[in-house]
């Protein structure tokens, strides 16, 4: 298997996840240029109640402050992103040394406060000098996304040991490029193929640049896994929907990156743009496995839609949480067994976590209901360890409130409050019960 397992054995990881366009703000400061959200928000009703990034949780600014949250919250270990548009404005060309030192400034604090820094290299935020040249769409993005690597990885490295290159690439490639729900909005089964050619490339790349400038970093790669489900369980029209969605969704990005082929469906779809050589270049050594997991998705026939699914609806009766989506533990289980079992690999839950309407009331925030959705969550992880998966590690989604891309700030993921129009960090009740479970560990003893 071309996939490595050397992550070193160390004590179960516990930690909480971010995203630089979801919390840091400060998109016009110290030479940041464009990334394709702040031109999506831009367009009046793609984003809930008109929305941006521009502010979000002003975390460029107030950082220190989160640090200090993370201190007492207890975790090992914080996964951030860089924003690709902070340390090369152009997508390309001269860096930028006032957005580098921003993520010094964060690596520092987080190793003096006893947090080890996990850096992934893209959630999402393109920079538009790249999108005004084709994007994911165009090959050459590729090795663009290797050389950022390499200056991020070279300016690093002496403190990070952990990378990862991409956030969730299933999920913005068929949200931005087939389904059009997320930047850059394009809706073209074509470009949706090829720009899922070139994420995998850019993977493959990206892990040869990081390895180049730091030969002993662990790298991985993040993929949200979910069982895709039909609609109506029978009905063959959703078995066959269930079926394609759940190869795209699910193995488009990690079957490619870990096991070096794609699967049957999506090479129909893609072999036109992979060039000799394509697959070996994918195909790289890893150290560890990303799942972000929340919960099962389910697919319905659609023969109007370009590969023959849509998006469907959850059992009626199934408990849900606040923004609707379902609550089904057991396949947070499965899902980490699946994983473990086809890939290989050390297995970190890099994201995991409830969205709600969460309200604060006489300056708390009451949250049973992530409180017991996360203990939920984590015991199932424990079943799932028990019957011999590789899990090492668990993030929480997320920190803080944030920029819930197409939601904006209505739905709320975070241990902690965000008041918006003040920027006040308000520790919600979920806060001290995770903190909680990490003293008394996995295990919940």
């Amino acid at each position: 298997m071309p996939a490595s397992s050397t992550a070193r054995a160390a004590p179960f990881v516990w930690g909480v996840s971010t995203s630089s366009y979801q919390i840091e703000g400060g998109v016009d400061l110290d030479g940041r240029g464009p990334s394709i959200w702040d031109g999506y928000c831009r367009v009046p009703g793609r984003i809930g109640n008109d929305d941006t990034g521009d502010v979000a949780c002003d975390h460029y600014r107030r950082w220190p402050e989160d640090v200090a949250l993370m201190k007492d919250l207890g975790v090992g270990a914080y996964r951030f992103s860089v924003a690709w548009p902070r340390v090369l404005p152009d997508g390309k060309g001269p860096l930028n040394p006032k957005g580098l030192a921003f993520y010094d400034r964060l690596t520092d604090a987080l190793l003096e406060a006893g947090i080890e820094p996990w850096v992934c290299l893209y959630h999402w935020d393109l920079p538009q000098g790249l999108q005004e040249t084709g994007g994911w769409i165009a090959r050459d993005t590729a090795g663009r996304f290797a050389d950022y690597a390499t200056v991020v990885a070279r300016r690093l490295s002496d403190r990070v040991t952990r990378f990862a290159t991409f956030n969730e690439s299933g999920v913005f490639l068929i949200f931005g490029f087939l389904l059009g729900g997320q930047a850059p909005g394009i809706r073209d089964l074509t470009a949706y193929h090829a720009a899922i050619h070139h994420v995998n490339l850019a993977h493959g790349l990206g892990v040869d640049a990081i390895r180049a400038q730091a030969p002993r970093a662990l790298i991985g790669d993040i993929h949200n896994i979910q069982p895709v489900l039909p609609e109506t369980p029978g009905r063959a029209e959703d078995e066959a929907a269930a079926a394609t969605f759940g190869a795209y969704w699910n193995a488009a990005c990690p079957d490619p990156r870990f096991l070096g082929h794609y699967p049957a469906v999506v090479h129909a779809g893609v072999e036109r743009f992979v060039r000799p050589g394509d697959m070996a270049a994918i195909c790289r050594p890893v150290d560890w496995l990303g799942i972000n997991h929340y919960s099962p998705i389910y697919a319905k026939g659609d023969a109007a839609a370009p590969l023959g699914f849509a998006w469907g609806a959850a059992p009626a009766d199934a408990p849900k949480s606040g923004i609707g989506w379902p609550i089904f533990p057991d396949a947070f289980r499965t899902t980490l067994l699946d994983a473990h079992r086809r890939y290989g690999l050390p297995i970190y839950v890099t994201e995991n976590g409830m969205g709600h309407d969460d309200v604060l009331a006489d300056g708390a925030c009451r949250d049973p209901y992530r409180s017991e959705y996360l203990g939920l969550y984590v015991d199932a992880m424990g079943r799932a360890v028990a019957e011999g998966a590789d899990v090492r590690g668990y993030f929480a989604w997320s920190l803080l409130d944030n920029f819930e891309w197409g939601a904006g700030y209505a739905n709320r993921f975070g241990l902690v409050y965000m008041d918006y129009p003040t920027g006040t960090r308000v520790p919600k009740d979920s806060f001290r019960w995770f903190a909680d479970r990490i003293r008394r560990g996995w295990s919940g003893r």
